[in-house]
């Protein structure tokens, strides 16, 4: 039960971490060659570097996301049988536009949440990584801090786009029958879960949530600086 959804997850995970690390250096490459009458400051483009990679990953493999969320979302009486069941399944009954079903509440979501946190990433990094930390810790720190506040900033979006997710004809089967019907769009949905649950209800989950993003961030960060040293350093030999 812990790992319902995990097929699309992980699929997921290994897409979008590649789009949105090769759309974050392209962007940043091409902003720093724009003729602006002044450069950026150094956060300024990281924000928009970071939310702009973070619209394109998530535009790009929306559809993992929403299988992943329809996975776990799944109770004991199963409405896909299996990840191509699903696939043929929501085409039938919804068409293609069900596969980006509550995709402006992810973009929505997705731009100020990677914004801030490749703006607070660039910000922390170069402070905790001049400290003497095992291993090389301080990109991991800096990747917690910032997944920390990017997270409780952006998560009242990311909480209406899972709820987005599993609305349509099969709603009733998720949840064991108790997903409410939401109107269409990011206000109406937002604005049917603060009725029903308070504004308190915009932030439920968010204790998992970071707990979660946290170290996924300081691993991932870690790792991209890593790879970027050794590639850096491959291509200074190669020269």
């Amino acid at each position: 039960g812990f790992w319902k959804g995990n097929i699309p997850a992980e699929l997921l995970y290994i897409t979008y971490g590649s789009i949105q690390f090769a759309s974050y250096r392209l962007i940043t490459q091409a902003l720093q060659t724009l003729p602006f009458p002044t450069p950026l400051p150094s956060p300024v483009e990281s924000f928009v570097s970071g939310g702009l990679a973070g619209a394109a990953a998530t535009t790009a493999t929306y559809p993992l996301d929403l299988l992943r969320t329809r996975f776990a979302a799944q109770g004991p009486e199963r409405v896909y049988k299996s990840l191509l069941g699903s696939i043929l399944d929501i085409s039938r009954h919804e068409g293609y536009r069900g596969f980006f079903q509550g995709l402006s509440a992810g973009v929505a979501q997705v731009v100020p949440y990677m914004g801030l946190f490749f703006s607070t990433y660039e910000i922390l990094r170069p402070v905790l990584g001049g400290l003497d930390l095992r291993f090389g810790t301080g990109d991991a720190t800096a990747g917690i801090l910032a997944s920390v506040l990017a997270k409780s900033g952006s998560f009242p979006l990311d909480l209406i786009r899972k709820r987005m997710q599993v609305q349509g004809p099969m709603r009733e089967r998720f949840g064991d029958g108790r997903v409410p019907v939401y109107g269409r769009g990011i206000w109406r949905t937002g604005s049917a879960i603060v009725r029903r649950e308070g504004w308190r209800g915009l932030y439920r989950g968010l204790t998992i949530g970071l707990v979660k993003a946290a170290p996924a961030s300081a691993v991932t960060m870690w790792t991209y600086e890593k790879a970027l040293k050794e590639l850096k350093g491959w291509r200074s030999k190669g020269e």
